[in-house]
């Protein structure tokens, strides 16, 4: 009889498993129990005298205590104005101050928040104030094109709950702030709340149908800021400018809740988006950090007289909203000075950050991937078809699990079961690998992959190589229908100011001997703007459309296939 261990000599050595691409974020900093209110107030207490909130555009500046103040005036009015816990409470304005105030006010009294996207028009006003069932509404008279009052006008006939509008700098708005309110109602109310109540609803983007309102809770949103700001190294020292919109996580829970949650001051430069404003306002009150989607970056990269903007302060900042390149990148690092630029990659349904670069990351981790999962959170990568665990390094559909999912879609049980698993499992839609170290690199959405003759073809893959190409602003490949291949790519690109637009025929000499023939695009377009949503996302879906009818592709796209 053979020994164990001369069995063992004998028999075949298997091989060992493949290590499964999965990863959780460890951390010696626990997640915080507060309520977004109870939080604020210890920061107040510690950082009473520093700046809390500048406002650039009207010249309005508040310290923490003064902050404190205008809150709890704010949240006492909205209570002797009849709005108590789970009352939903509308918000649709552009970046403001009173939209910071409107935020912290309804969380201390168990309001649940709803964010309207700016740059919505009256049907889809009408579709989330009915779908969330908004009681209350506090709106900006206008911004830019959009008559918000008009509208909210038109569609209140047809908004059963809709009892209240309150227009900012209206007298009903200032009437809010003298309400005769006793400061034990603000106390009484606080006891009532616990860290998992809903707070919160955010609508999706909506590129696709009507957007689904993902339902945040305090505990979601208050550690996913803290979380954003503890790998940014924010002290009380830092002063974030936040030009991307409070609407969307971004700028409410990446911007606001991770400088209150550290005692450092939220800076708005503009009402929306203008790169011009964005580099006055760093350069203006010494910011230490700057947020961004790509485009953004890209815009203030571009503008005429950047090298003139004393941008020496910066030292961290964040990219995130959209796949974020390589090139544009390693600018920001070289030319902003923003040498602890940290990558974010989320979901509004994972409150929403889910994987980050941290500041002492390589450089090339930093322009290549989305960094490493997030304290307290677990991320994997799965076959989008069985569901199982991929080998590291091998492609599949992101996941992710922790405090960070949302509580559901707002009474949308069918559709909260399509994206959160019996295992509490977020399904992202996002194409991503994970390496032997964890990091993360997302390679498309799900959606967006284009199938050619057979062929997966990868989008972001191509835009990558085109932004390589010394007069190519931006760029973003789509799909089209074809009648041999079932789908041929299309580059839509921004062009330097002073290029020679890009033809087929140049792009095609450009690609050779560097993409395989098949990923080269088979059309070109170069436009000013792509199609974008609020947040700086480019509508792909919309670009599809276009591309049909400029195309004339429409006979292709209405035949039908196996």
């Amino acid at each position: 009889m053979l020994t164990p261990e001369e069995h063992m000599m004998t028999s075949p050595v298997a091989a060992s498993p493949a290590v499964p691409s999965y990863a959780s974020g460890t951390s010696d900093v626990p997640l915080l129990g507060d309520t977004i209110g109870d939080n604020f107030d210890r920061t107040v207490a510690a950082c009473g005298d520093r700046d809390a909130l500048v406002d650039l555009p009207s010249g309005r500046r508040w310290t923490y205590r003064e902050l404190q103040a205008d809150v709890d005036a704010l949240a006492l009015g909205l209570l002797a104005n009849g709005v108590s816990k789970g009352d939903r409470v509308g918000i649709w304005a552009p970046n403001c101050p009173e939209w910071t105030l409107t935020q912290y006010a309804t969380a201390k009294i168990g309001a649940i928040l709803v964010n309207i996207n700016p740059s919505y028009r009256a049907h889809e006003l009408e579709y989330v104030l009915n779908q969330s069932g908004v009681s209350t509404l506090v709106a900006a008279e206008s911004f830019k094109t959009s008559d918000y009052a008009a509208m909210i006008d038109e569609v209140r006939p047809r908004c059963d709950t809709l009892s209240n509008v309150v227009l900012l700098g209206s007298p009903k708005w200032t009437e809010l702030f003298e309400s005769e309110g006793d400061s034990g109602k603000l106390v009484a109310a606080s006891r009532q709340l616990s860290a998992d109540d809903p707070i919160n609803l955010q609508y999706t983007s909506g590129t696709t149908g009507f957007p689904k309102g993902a339902t945040l809770s305090h505990h979601n949103i208050l550690n996913n800021g803290f979380s954003v700001g503890q790998l940014c190294n924010y002290t009380e020292e830092d002063r974030i400018c936040i030009p991307v919109p409070f609407y969307h996580c971004f700028g409410m829970v990446m911007g606001n809740l991770a400088a209150t949650s550290h005692g450092a001051c939220m800076v708005i430069p503009a009402p929306g988006f203008d790169p011009a404003s964005t580099l006055r306002a760093v350069q203006a009150e010494r910011c230490t950090s700057l947020y961004g989607v790509p485009t953004m970056f890209i815009a203030e990269l571009a503008e005429n007289d950047f090298d003139d903007y004393d941008l020496s302060t910066l030292r961290t900042g964040i990219m995130a909203g959209s796949p974020c390149p390589v090139e544009v990148m390693k600018q920001v690092i070289d030319r902003m000075g923003m040498a602890e630029v940290s990558i974010c990659y989320g979901m509004t349904e994972t409150s929403p950050v889910s994987n980050q670069t941290r500041a002492d990351d390589s450089v090339e981790r930093r322009v290549s991937t989305v960094g490493r999962v997030g304290p307290h959170l677990e991320v994997k990568v799965v076959d989008p078809v069985t569901g199982l665990t991929m080998p590291r390094g091998e492609p599949g559909e992101l996941c992710t699990r922790g405090y960070s999912v949302m509580l559901g879609y707002w009474n949308q049980p069918d559709k909260t079961a399509e994206s959160i698993d019996s295992a509490r499992w977020m399904h992202t839609g996002d194409l991503a690998v994970m390496d032997d170290d964890g990091y993360v690199s997302i390679t498309g959405r799900i959606k967006d992959m284009v199938i050619r003759g057979g062929e997966n073809i990868y989008p972001r893959e191509i835009e990558e190589f085109l932004y390589t190409h010394p007069d190519v602003l931006d760029a973003q490949v789509i799909g089209v229908p074809d009648a041999k291949y079932g789908e041929e790519l299309m580059a839509w690109l921004r062009m330097r100011e002073g290029a020679e637009p890009l033809t087929v025929e140049t792009l095609r000499e450009f690609c050779q001997g560097k993409l395989a023939h098949y990923k080269v695009p088979r059309y070109v377009r170069v436009v000013d703007d792509f199609p974008m949503t609020v947040t700086g996302k480019v509508r792909k879906v919309e670009m599809r459309q276009q591309a049909v009818d400029l195309l004339g592709l429409q006979e292709v796209a209405t035949s039908e296939h196996a």
